[in-house]
């Protein structure tokens, strides 16, 4: 029986040797345990340890990548891995755990810069982010999550996503949630594989357990390269107290009005004037005849700009950097059309699309890009798009697209995709398995340059290989 004790014991010391650092605690109020110790201001947390806060507990860890992790009272939840690599992005590894209770996470700067990398799990969910600021509530059964800024990716443990895994689980079954989608929460029960989006009633996490009143807000930022989490308050009354003080010190200061005295009576005008002459009569004269008036037309409104489509890569690869600033487009004015996986389709305000009742129209392929993930990790192989073809039916409301994916290993894979169209142009395609579509499209129609397309697309490729990608289309002439 020795020789096992030791494997055992072995791999425990292998596993406490590399567990690293993953924040310090910056503030802690009531009960709160850090592993086998107490919370306190500048505790450091390591990889794997137990965080754990009473009925009247408060946790705030600033993670290593200026991220926050903040537990609210009655919580067990621990930082399984934060492995962080700014030179490359790419090997960063984060998964946050959230056994019960409450917690908030704010991404920290390496979230930001390898979201397909990040996962937060409860006993029953999986959540990746958007670039994001998210509050979980859970027990062993439920889970309900709400946004503040950014968005998630929810999905329910089962088939191809487990607890063991790493990243979003992105599939047929996710669910997605956006802070512009105010109200409103994501629920995954035990058992589920789709989340229910639901709204806020008494039950959000915010109800279940509020914040404290230092607890840092959620602040809107138009670009996903901020410096990350800000430091909290961590007296809310001393800005009231200051704002007191300096009100009463603008009082104490401001000149009060002197009474002014009565003004002096006007002097007694001793100059005798002499009479006025007697006035002129002046025969009167006929009115004048106005000039005609001329009305000018009313020149008529400038019709609203056509809806521009704005898509692109939201996370940056390896060595090929973001084209798309996914936090910039969620807090503008446009209109998300679909985000799957790393890429993002939006359009521009304007004049709404109406499509035609009768009629069909060709599109031409402009550009596309795509990758193919692996199951191993590694890092994602650009693939080639070619022999695009794309055709909108308007009198049967469909559309039918295809083309050829070329990957890194000299495979070439025919993709194709049906579907429906709707009322303002939007692109619905078929299930996966549903013959002869094999992969999933999200898509939008404009009028922009005569007429354009864009969509998103994924197809799992085998059992260890998903492409995720986007096209751009221009009409035909």
């Amino acid at each position: 029986m020795l020789r096992p004790i030791l494997i055992i014991s072995s791999l425990a010391f292998a596993a406490a040797a590399h567990a690293a650092e993953a924040g310090k605690v910056i503030f802690a109020a009531g009960a709160v345990q850090v592993a086998d110790k107490a919370g306190a201001e500048g505790t450091p947390v390591q990889e794997g340890e137990l965080l754990t806060t009473g009925k009247d507990g408060f946790l705030y860890v600033k993670t290593i990548d200026n991220g926050l992790f903040i537990l609210r009272p009655n919580t067990r939840a621990r930082i399984v891995a934060y492995h962080v690599d700014r030179k490359n992005p790419a090997n960063t590894r984060i998964k946050l755990e959230l056994i019960s209770g409450v917690a908030r996470s704010k991404s920290g700067e390496a979230v930001k810069l390898a979201r397909q990398n990040f996962r937060f799990n409860t006993p029953v969910a999986a959540i990746g982010v958007r670039g994001t600021d998210f509050t979980v509530y859970t027990d062993q059964e439920t889970s309900r999550v709400s946004v503040l800024t950014g968005g998630v990716v929810v999905s329910g443990f089962a088939g191809n996503c487990n607890p063991e895994g790493g990243g979003p689980c992105e599939g047929a079954a996710s669910r997605e949630l956006f802070a512009g989608q105010r109200g409103q929460l994501l629920q995954v029960k035990r058992g589920d594989t789709a989340p229910q989006l639901l709204q806020a009633s008494g039950n959000g996490p915010d109800q279940v357990s509020p914040p404290r009143a230092d607890e840092p807000v959620a602040v809107k930022t138009g670009t996903s390269s901020g410096t990350g989490a800000a430091a909290p308050i961590l007296d809310a009354r001393k800005g009231d107290t200051l704002e007191k003080l300096v009100s009463q010190g603008s009082a104490q200061q401001q000149p009060q009005p002197q009474p002014q005295p009565p003004a002096p009576p006007p002097p007694v005008d001793t100059v005798v004037t002499p009479p006025l002459p007697p006035p002129v009569v002046i025969a009167p004269q006929p009115d004048p005849v106005p000039p005609p008036v001329v009305v000018e037309p009313t020149p008529p409104l400038p019709l609203p700009p056509e809806k521009q489509l704005v898509w692109g890569r939201w996370q940056g690869i390896a060595a090929a950097p973001a084209t798309l600033d996914l936090e910039e487009q969620l807090g503008s004015e446009n209109t998300k059309v679909a985000v799957r996986r790393n890429y993002a389709l939006f359009l521009t305000p304007g004049a709404e699309y109406v499509v035609p009742e009768r009629g069909s129209v060709g599109f031409d392929l402009k550009s596309g890009e795509a990758y193919v993930y692996t199951a191993d990790g590694a890092s994602p192989k650009q693939a080639s798009i070619t022999n695009g073809k794309l055709n909108v039916d308007f009198g049967a409301r469909s559309f039918r697209t295809s083309f050829d994916l070329g990957t890194s290993a000299g495979e070439t894979f025919n993709m194709v995709a049906e579907g429906d169209v709707g009322k303002n142009g939007r692109l619905f395609g078929n299930e996966s398995w549903r013959a002869p579509t094999n992969m999933t499209v999200d898509g939008q129609l404009s009028k922009e340059n005569g007429g354009a397309a864009a969509y998103i697309f994924e197809r799992r490729l085998d059992a260890d290989r998903i492409v995720n990608g986007a096209t751009f289309w221009g009409a035909q002439k």
